[in-house]
């Protein structure tokens, strides 16, 4: 099954328990077409994912689809390109600007449906998708910050950093900076990823805090560090994914990389 699959897995909630003998390659291609093919029998236009009553631009989207994507990269099957070019279609009008997006919020979570874009510009050369993509970029480059740098997860949640937030925008990122040679980029990436292990790690359990507050103004706020009360496995998967999907764009020689690393193989 690929890594994209298993993300999509831990985005549901879904824990599956087989017991069984290792599959061959084949056994395990099947599982993740018949995966794929429910979902698209569950949602026959991708914009209802969620149950969704309109189109609308969403992170869960975004999962999905770009697991669509990587789904008719592993199998050469282009239903899964088609249903995934069908979403971007829905959202992104003739001018490159995508429907239902609030740009003004500073929602992290926008970025995450982003992903999509580089497949299907890659493939088509359509300017639509490279304006989105810019207009992604440009929000990370004026989101509200914390004193150190680090993506506050929304403008209506001040000073605050959710582990979530790394997966949603760092791999856009480092992926942005390796397709179009900007490579303060992952730069940024590595600064997220980083900042965010310092502030939300607990050296007792080994596990993360699903978000920080650096205000402490939160009710939610530990008062001295500033961390939420609990740990959030689907948080901690999202943070774990982030830093793999980061690493596939990530040059070997860049600063922070094998802190990166470090904190991947501590996670693990």
């Amino acid at each position: 099954m690929n890594r994209n699959l298993l993300k999509l897995i831990v985005a549901c909630g879904a824990a599956c328990f087989i017991a069984c003998t290792p599959p061959q390659k084949a056994e395990t291609e099947k599982w993740s077409e018949r995966m794929a093919r429910s979902e698209m029998k569950r949602f026959p236009e991708p914009w209802m994912i969620e149950k969704a009553k309109k189109p609308r631009w969403g992170y869960t989207h975004g999962l999905v689809v770009k697991s669509m994507l990587e789904e008719w990269k592993h199998t050469g099957d282009s239903t899964y390109y088609d249903y995934a070019k069908i979403y971007a279609d829905s959202l992104i009008d003739a001018d490159g600007h995508i429907r239902t997006m609030k740009y003004l919020s500073f929602n992290i979570d926008n970025v995450n449906g982003g992903k999509i874009l580089f497949d299907l510009y890659a493939q088509t050369g359509d300017e639509r998708y490279k304006i989105a993509m810019d207009t992604l970029c440009k929000q990370m480059a004026e989101q509200p910050r914390t004193s150190e740098g680090g993506f506050w997860h929304k403008l209506k949640y001040p000073h605050q950093m959710w582990l979530d937030g790394i997966f949603m925008a760092s791999p856009y990122l480092a992926q942005y900076g390796a397709t179009f040679h900007e490579s303060g980029l992952f730069d940024e990436a590595v600064k997220q990823i980083l900042l965010i292990n310092r502030k939300t790690y607990d050296h007792a359990t080994g596990l993360y805090y699903h978000g920080w507050d650096e205000s402490r103004d939160q009710k939610w706020a530990n008062p001295e560090s500033g961390c939420s009360p609990n740990f959030w496995s689907r948080s901690i998967g999202w943070y774990g994914a982030a830093i793999v999907d980061v690493l596939d764009y990530l040059p070997q020689d860049i600063a922070g990389r094998d802190s990166v690393m470090q904190i991947l193989q501590g996670l693990a």
